[in-house]
This record gives C-alpha cells, sequence and structure tokens, in this order.
C-alpha cells in the first residue's frame, strides 16, 4: 500500500473546502455601533478591578505563612557540610555509657515560617497558604509578637535550642535513674515577689526547708509539694558562708515559684553531645530526650516503628506546649511516621486536625512519653491516650 505525498503540491489543489470563507462585509457608508455609557463603565471598571488585583498580588501583606518544615531523626544522622565535603554526624553521641542500636525513627519535626523578621508575603502568598490545611495563615504580631531582627531571631533560636538540649539530656538521665549533681547559683531575684529584696546574686541553693538539694529536679520537685503562698526556708551558701532565708513563694504553670532566676551548671554522669544544624528554639526537648533514653537502653523500644513528636522538655521531665503542631503532623506524616506524640496542652489545636494515616498520643511527661514509645513498638497501643478522649472528658 502506497501513500500519495501531496505537501508539494499548491493551495488550491486541496480543494474548495479549504478556501477563504465568504465573509459579507459591512455596506460602505453605514454607521458604525458605539458602546453605550453602562457598557463603557463595565468595561473601566473590569480593567481597574484587574490592575489592583494584579497590584495586589504582589504587594507585601501583613500576615506570615506557617507551613510544614524538615523532621529529623534524633537516632540517626544529619548531613553536615564541611568545606566543599558533607559528612554524615549522629544526631546524639553518647560516650561514659553503653549504647545500644534501634530499628526505628524518632523524628523531630519543625515548621517553617514566611514572612515577619527579615522577609515579607506577598498577598499571593497569602491566598496560597490559605488553600490548602497543612498551611496555617496569621498575622505577623501573633507569631512575632516583639519586634524582632532576623538576626536577633535566629541567636534566640540557637539559644532555646542548646537549652533544650541540655534539659533534655538532664531529663533523660534522671529518667534512667542517673543523678545529674548541680550547682544552682542564683542570677537574680524577679521583681514584685517573695524573693526580691532577700535573695542575691551569687547565692548557691543548697536545701529548701532544712532538706539537702543535690540536683535541679530534686528543687522542682521539693517546689511541688509546697502550697503556692507559703513560705519556705530556702538554704544558701552565701559568699562562702551557709545562710538560711525566709521566701515567700508565687504560683506559676501549676506550681509554687521562688521567684529567682537560676543559673544551673550540671556534673553529667554520661557525656552527651547533640549535633544539628539550621533548627532553632526549644521544641525539640521531647524527641532529644526519647532519643537519648532509646541509646542508653538495650530494649528495641520501637520495633522498626516511625514515631515523630514535639514538645518542650523540663528538666524534671514535664512535656510543654509548642505552636504549629497542625504543620508538624503533617510533616511528620510526609516523612514516613505512622505515630505523632504531642504535648498534652496542645490537644485542643490537635483535635479536628489530624491528617489522615496519622495516630497521634497525648503525653504530658517523659515518663509517658517513652510508656507511649514501648507500646508503639510492642504493636499495644489499645489503651494509649488520645487528645480526641481528652477532649471528651474536658
Amino acid at each position: 500500500m502506497s501513500f500519495e505525498d501531496r505537501s508539494h503540491q499548491p493551495y488550491e489543489s486541496y480543494g474548495q473546502a479549504l478556501a477563504p470563507l465568504d465573509v459579507p462585509r459591512a455596506r460602505e457608508g453605514a454607521p458604525r455601533r458605539r458602546m453605550s455609557p453602562r457598557s463603557t463603565t463595565l468595561v473601566v471598571s473590569l480593567l481597574i478591578t484587574a490592575v489592583l488585583a494584579a497590584v495586589l498580588m504582589v504587594s507585601p501583606a501583613p500576615y506570615a505563612i506557617r507551613t510544614p518544615g524538615p523532621t529529623e531523626d534524633t537516632l540517626g544522622t544529619q548531613e553536615a557540610a564541611e568545606g566543599q565535603s558533607a559528612t554524615a554526624v549522629p544526631l546524639i553521641e553518647i560516650s561514659g555509657a553503653d549504647t545500644y542500636p534501634a530499628s526505628g525513627e524518632l523524628r523531630l519535626t519543625t515548621v517553617s515560617v514566611f514572612g515577619g523578621p527579615g522577609g515579607d508575603v506577598l498577598f499571593g502568598d497569602v491566598l496560597w497558604g490559605w488553600t490548602a490545611p497543612e498551611r496555617s495563615v496569621q498575622p505577623v504580631e501573633s507569631i512575632f509578637p516583639e519586634p524582632i531582627t532576623s538576626e536577633e531571631q535566629q541567636e534566640q533560636g540557637q539559644a532555646q535550642m542548646l537549652s533544650s538540649q541540655e534539659s533534655a539530656t538532664v531529663a533523660a538521665l534522671t529518667e534512667l535513674g542517673y543523678e545529674v549533681p548541680t550547682t544552682m547559683t542564683v542570677v537574680a531575684a524577679a521583681e514584685d515577689t517573695g524573693a526580691e529584696g532577700v535573695v542575691e546574686e551569687g547565692d548557691v541553693i543548697v536545701s529548701l526547708d532544712g532538706e539537702p538539694l543535690a540536683t535541679y529536679p530534686e528543687l522542682l520537685a521539693a517546689l511541688d509539694g509546697v502550697t503556692p503562698g507559703d513560705d519556705v526556708v530556702l538554704g544558701v551558701e552565701r559568699d562562702g558562708e551557709p545562710t538560711d532565708l525566709t521566701v515567700t513563694t508565687g504560683q506559676g504553670d501549676g506550681r509554687a515559684l521562688l521567684g529567682v532566676l537560676i543559673d544551673p551548671v550540671y556534673d553529667f554522669p554520661v557525656d552527651v553531645t547533640i549535633q544539628i544544624e539550621d533548627i532553632g528554639g526549644p521544641s525539640a526537648g521531647t524527641m532529644f530526650a526519647l532519643g537519648i533514653v532509646d541509646l542508653l537502653t538495650p530494649e528495641d523500644e520501637l520495633g522498626g516503628v516511625v514515631v515523630a513528636g514535639t514538645g518542650t522538655m523540663d528538666v524534671d521531665g514535664r512535656v510543654g506546649p509548642i505552636g504549629g503542631i497542625e504543620q508538624k503532623m503533617y510533616g511528620a506524616l510526609r516523612d514516613g511516621a505512622t505515630w505523632f506524640l504531642a504535648p498534652s496542652d496542645n490537644c485542643p489545636q490537635v483535635v479536628g486536625h489530624v491528617p489522615d494515616g496519622l495516630d497521634v498520643v497525648s503525653v504530658g511527661t517523659l515518663a509517658e512519653a517513652r510508656d507511649a514509645m514501648e507500646a508503639i513498638g510492642a504493636g499495644e497501643t489499645s489503651d494509649l491516650p488520645s487528645c480526641e478522649a481528652e477532649a471528651g472528658d474536658a
């Protein structure tokens, strides 16, 4: 069978179907139709609206957009750049004690923020931010309530990260039965508290109501037994001399407070080094603490499961609330997690926002988080507390 090549034939040879259409011409001298004033107004209005919309889309907006940020496995490594080469550095490195391999992952979660110090978002970005449940659009001042530069924000985030790592290490070692001796030096007394004018800078706290204190968690545990507003006898060393001070306690975070700022210096029985790049803030404390616990225990707590989570960590093992938990849940799911550990105080933000494929457990302490980790690894999850259950009990 052959095909006729007609590509060389002149245009006319294709037949009359391709001839130009006979379009009637306007009669010479016929008057042209003019647009009515109403039509003119409509066209001009549409043009102005289009121009204004285009200008608006590329104009800065007083908003910040939260999106799911990167996650990191606290049991794994992170790529750290060194000159022109890159090496994998363990996020948690421990010496002075035996460590054990883990079969699963404990992923800390983060939030990426567009807008705020050092950069604006456009109204077009705001519209983009409203189009998906994993993103959140909020006024800048609700995320950054105080004026701050991008450099100050970065420095603040790094300071919070270092403090969270130290607190997580103390909490984890204490959870495992270690004692972490602490020198608790007073930096200042808070204004309008019972400590003002009583406690002095440089005082070293050694006892409370006659009970010696060797660690920071012991001080916090002792204050848990005090009714806010009651007087306590605070034993300090002042210029090398023992001194007893009577301090009227205040209240905060549901516990009695001394009203002093303490600079603790820890004598760690185990050397724990946490190395992480380009992430700041205090919200990774809980996952750091769990990572330390997992590495220092021979049990395979995770059983190969990928667990993510968030939450600040106090030295006495309390899990604190954080911001952006909706975005962190989506980031966890994106990076392979099937379980998520959420601070109990964040449950109101969790309920109704859990992405499909992710199970969320409510935790209020490191001990509860550890129990949840072990239950998930063992596949015994039916009794784990959920935010939905807590919301139903409220």
